[in-house]
């Protein structure tokens, strides 16, 4: 075991200011898009707590670098600012002895905390030599946000970055390796429409789109290898009234896999649908609104390196085994460009995108020895 005694009694001792960190940070709203006031409250956490040199991006990563230079290699430790949820006032939070209550609480901002707390004791101990880390706190994971954090990132330091490690998730035992990537897409279908009655016949956008939906779940999703693949709509409106033939209607589609030949092929059906469509003489308007990419050619040697490590910790601290998963993770960018990636929680949380979303409180003193044993093995 790496853990000492004194990371051990840090990561007691802390309790009561990481809880505290928690509910300061559930109650400033950052929609994905929208994390500039959690920003500004992480930088100024990072300064406060003896960090130089922390910045925000203009993706808007708060950046604390440690031991960093100009050429040298690094490692990138993040966890996500933006919660899966819109609103822009705060959200309601609670508590009682077993759990934290809020939406966004496990997701994920108890692991944001976690590495917070966690970063700052890494910083007064290092461990030195002659790599670098970065610890963010990144942006526009969820949804939409389209990995935009994650992108910057790797954009501005890939050929430095030698691992990556996103914290976001939900149990102590489980990590991703694999990349889900994913194309999102709003259709938007427009007909003539018209009055129901005196333009009966005329076609109608919600009909169209109705039965385009029809032939999208239809699809055999393809195989490959040990691949899994999927799809959804998740989102459908339009029309004007009872009484009117709709002129317009749109949805929002996505598909998923773990496996880039998979994904193509997913592409290649859609594409021939909506082709289709068009071809009748419809109106078909398709905008891509998030690409998020599978795993590229990644060493699988130092891939399981930076697993084993995880692994070894998990086993030597609960005597748990591990849970190999797959997820669409701000780990997808730097696995699509061959940087060994994983993305595992530091904490037990349990309703994650649900308005009930819950903490448990034991388990943030058990996440906080998980990251610091973790940091530390080599």
């Amino acid at each position: 075991m790496v853990l000492t005694e004194a990371m051990a009694q840090y990561a007691a001792q802390c309790q009561d200011e990481l809880k505290q960190l928690i509910r300061d940070l559930c109650a400033i709203p950052a929609p994905s898009h929208h994390e500039e006031k959690r920003a500004e409250f992480c930088k100024k956490w990072f300064e406060d707590n003896g960090f130089t040199n922390v910045t925000i991006d203009g993706a808007l990563n708060v950046i604390a670098p440690l031991n960093v230079t100009a050429d040298n290699p690094l490692t990138v430790i993040m966890a996500h600012t933006d919660t899966v949820f819109p609103d822009t006032e705060p959200m309601p939070f609670s508590e009682d002895d077993e759990y934290l209550y809020s939406p966004g609480v496990g997701d994920d901002t108890s692991n944001l905390a976690v590495l917070m707390i966690c970063s700052r004791y890494y910083k007064d101990n290092f461990p030195g030599g002659d790599a670098g880390m970065l610890i963010v706190a990144n942006s526009c994971e969820e949804g939409l946000g389209n990995l935009k954090g994650s992108r910057k990132i790797v954009a501005d330091y890939g050929k430095r970055i030698t691992d990556f490690i996103s914290l976001d998730g939900a149990t102590l035992n489980r990590v991703v390796t694999r990349a889900v990537g994913s194309h999102r897409y709003k259709v938007t279908v427009r007909t003539e429409g018209g009055h129901s009655f005196g333009k009966f016949g005329n076609r109608n956008a919600i009909h169209v789109l109705s039965t385009m939906i029809t032939s999208l779940y239809a699809v055999k999703v393809p195989q490959h290898e040990d691949s899994i693949t999927t799809y959804n709509v998740g989102h459908i409106s339009g029309g004007t009234s009872v009484n009117t033939i709709a002129q317009d209607a749109e949805m929002m589609y996505e598909y998923r896999s773990n496996d880039r030949v998979c994904l193509a092929r997913m592409k290649d059906m859609f594409e021939k649908v909506i082709e289709f469509y068009r071809a009748t003489g419809v109106e078909v308007e398709v905008e891509l609104i998030g690409d998020r990419p599978c795993g590229g050619d990644v060493d699988p040697v130092r891939l399981e390196a930076l697993r084993d490590r995880f692994r070894a910790s998990v086993k030597d601290l609960f005597g748990l085994e591990t849970i190999n998963g797959s997820s669409s993770t701000d780990c997808n960018i730097p696995l699509s460009e061959g940087i060994p990636a994983i993305c595992f929680g530091v904490c037990r949380a349990f309703g994650s995108h649900t308005r009930e979303e819950k903490v448990e409180k034991a388990s943030l003193e058990l996440g906080c020895k998980l990251l610091l044993d973790f940091l530390y093995r080599q």
